[in-house]
């Protein structure tokens, strides 16, 4: 609209929205290697396997994540009154990103606080610069080798005299119960909670942590929750139907039945109800995994799998031919086609 100079303006509304800062966005694989790019460390050759090394040894997970809805408040000015509105929002969703695990954050702490120099984005930089040196017949390979490995074989002795059991540790608190202390650390099979130590007369207690948890952020009340399992939710068929949490995560246990618990459900909140839909599901998937099976030889099975229908005797598998029906197979065939089956070759030590 046409504007004088000095004119007043006739306020219609004002409106003031709560904004929450937002944290750098996180790495996908095609982001860090521009990121690797940036700092000179690695050549186009090494990106992928680096990046492929770093995933398989579990210090970073590719993943989507679900975003949680957050309350935010508008704040309104109009026709001199003022109104308040809480509105919802859904934050922090995330698609296919790399995400640190416990054992990634462990690891790179301690690289951090005790090979501080080796650690330095220059420093991979400037090694990269010294090999094409190398190879440019400027310096000798042995001098350069011998002026990093004297500082870092005394910095790897140095290091080896480091309590292995501190590295990652985090103290939560204390258990109320025995007056002990709640430590989140790394254990063999993963990030774990442990109630009291190995000098105490009682052996520890421990609890694996949860795949939504984490070391860093897990709270003492949270800690203490997963002492609660093994639980018992009740009886099915006149068998006790229990829950629990192991190496490779939640489960339900019923008779000899071990049934994984989906990651997208809470373990602490699982019904009976829903524990027995888990059950026969799972009984479904092993009644239509078997196609047949030999009384007189029970070692002998023919099995669905992944790949396809194949021959399982004992601990070895066997190919079914495509020309032959596998709900008509023989024993004798079972084992005729065993015989002929190539051996396995055995993996070269790299």
């Amino acid at each position: 609209p046409k504007m004088d100079v000095g004119q007043h303006l006739k306020l219609k509304s004002v409106e003031a929205v709560q904004r929450f800062t937002q944290h750098p966005p996180r790495y996908t694989e095609a982001s860090l290697v521009r990121k690797l790019e940036e700092l000179g460390i690695g050549r186009p050759s090494t990106y992928a396997p680096t990046i492929s090394t770093i995933q398989k040894r579990g210090y970073v997970v590719k993943e989507d994540r679900e975003g949680v809805k957050r309350e935010y408040n508008v704040i309104k000015l109009e026709n001199n009154e003022i109104k308040e509105e809480v509105k919802v929002e859904n934050t922090g969703a995330e698609k296919k990103k790399l995400f640190p695990t416990d054992i990634g954050i462990v690891v790179t702490d301690f690289l951090v606080d005790h090979f501080k120099k080796i650690l330095d984005y220059s420093f991979t930089a400037k090694v990269e610069e010294q090999f094409d040196e190398v190879a440019q017949g400027l310096i000798e390979w042995y001098k350069m080798i011998d002026n990093f490995y004297g500082p870092f074989h005394k910095n790897v002795e140095e290091t080896l005299k480091i309590e292995k059991k501190s590295v990652g540790e985090r103290v939560l608190g204390t258990d109320p119960k025995t007056g002990k202390p709640v430590i989140a650390r790394i254990g063999r099979f993963g990030p774990m909670i442990q109630i009291g130590s190995a000098e105490d007369e009682e052996k520890p207690k421990f609890a694996s942590l949860q795949k939504n948890q984490s070391i860093e952020t897990i709270t003492l009340e949270e800690a203490l929750k997963l002492f609660d399992l093994p639980k018992v939710l009740g009886e099915y068929e006149g068998k006790e139907v229990s829950v629990n949490i192991g190496r490779f995560g939640p489960y339900v246990k019923f008779d000899k039945l071990f049934v994984s618990i989906p990651k997208e459900e809470d373990p602490m909140k699982l019904t009976l109800e829903r524990a027995v839909e888990l059950i026969e599901e799972k009984k479904k998937a092993e009644a239509n995994k078997y196609i047949k099976t030999f009384p007189e030889n029970k070692d002998v099975q023919v099995l669905n799998g992944r790949y396809g229908p194949y021959i399982k005797i004992g601990k070895k598998n066997i190919k079914i031919p495509k020309d032959i029906k596998p709900e008509e197979l023989t024993l004798e065939q079972c084992l005729e086609l065993a015989e002929k089956a190539p051996a396995k070759k055995k993996r070269s030590k790299k």
